[in-house]
């Protein structure tokens, strides 16, 4: 992220950009000051950005005088190809594999060697996720990433093989050997079950979603408590993503 040791960005459009890259998950809100001092801009063209973006509807401020994501950036990243029409076709089977299940209910589409949830279905009972629409992880830590991962092109999956993989507990699949042995294991099933990655007191079931071309375009689970029995889960995640796939218009070839 920039700082004040890094150059300023010449065109506007480079200077809102690197603005808004400032918030993330981990910063979702920051102070003018925050803004200008990490995107390395002078605090008076940082006011004066704000102030457009917050016109536009991209930036919001809250009463305590910290800024945040405007709803309307919200309303346009809503409308991604590679997520708008996949949530469409996608909502009625996640609904109706929340209702089977009572419990988290996950949709993600890959962004390079991440997996990025684009819709969440949750319980106020159910184990806790630390996902939610627009969180990103990466692809060997979870159950969705892996269904993609399995299948996505021999480049991404020897990139994937030579980045060092990061480690959230001590059950998180970190060598590439073990992440070789898992990716083959889920284009033999079709599924996977993954076992406390992200955190020791969950669990996940996954299954790919394809897409009209037949690749995989999004990878679908169910989230569980660790010691849940999932063996009656497999079948029903594997049944939503297959008519998630058909409402893709997947070639019926397509397991």
């Amino acid at each position: 992220m920039p700082s004040m040791g890094t150059s300023e960005p010449r065109s506007i459009t480079g200077r809102v950009f690197t603005l808004l890259g400032v918030f993330s998950e981990s910063r979702p809100t920051a102070t003018l000051s925050e803004l200008s001092r990490s995107a390395g801009l002078p605090l008076s063209t940082t006011h004066r950005l704000v102030g457009e973006l917050i016109h536009w509807g991209a930036l919001e401020r809250d009463p305590g005088g910290g800024y945040h994501i405007g709803l309307r950036l919200w309303e346009l990243g809503a409308l991604s190809p590679g997520s708008f029409g996949l949530r469409e076709a996608a909502m009625p089977f996640l609904e109706d594999l929340y209702e089977v299940t009572h419990e988290n209910v996950q949709l993600a589409v890959r962004d390079g060697l991440e997996a990025v949830y684009v819709e969440r279905i949750s319980a106020h009972h159910a184990v806790n996720v630390v996902t939610r629409p627009g969180t990103r992880l990466p692809l060997h830590a979870t159950g969705v990433g892996l269904v993609m991962l399995a299948n996505a092109s021999r480049a991404v999956q020897e990139h994937a093989l030579a980045t060092p993989l990061r480690r959230f507990t001590s059950r998180t699949i970190s060598t590439p050997a073990g992440l070789r042995r898992v990716l083959a294991a889920v284009r033999r099933d079709g599924y996977v079950v993954s076992v406390g990655q992200i955190e020791l007191i969950t669990q996940s079931v996954a299954a790919p979603v394809h897409g009209q071309d037949g690749e995989v375009a999004a990878g679908l689970s169910v989230v569980v408590p660790v010691d849940a029995d999932v063996r009656l889960l497999v079948p029903a995640v594997r049944a939503a993503a297959r008519g998630i796939s058909r409402a893709l218009g997947a070639p019926r070839c397509v397991r």
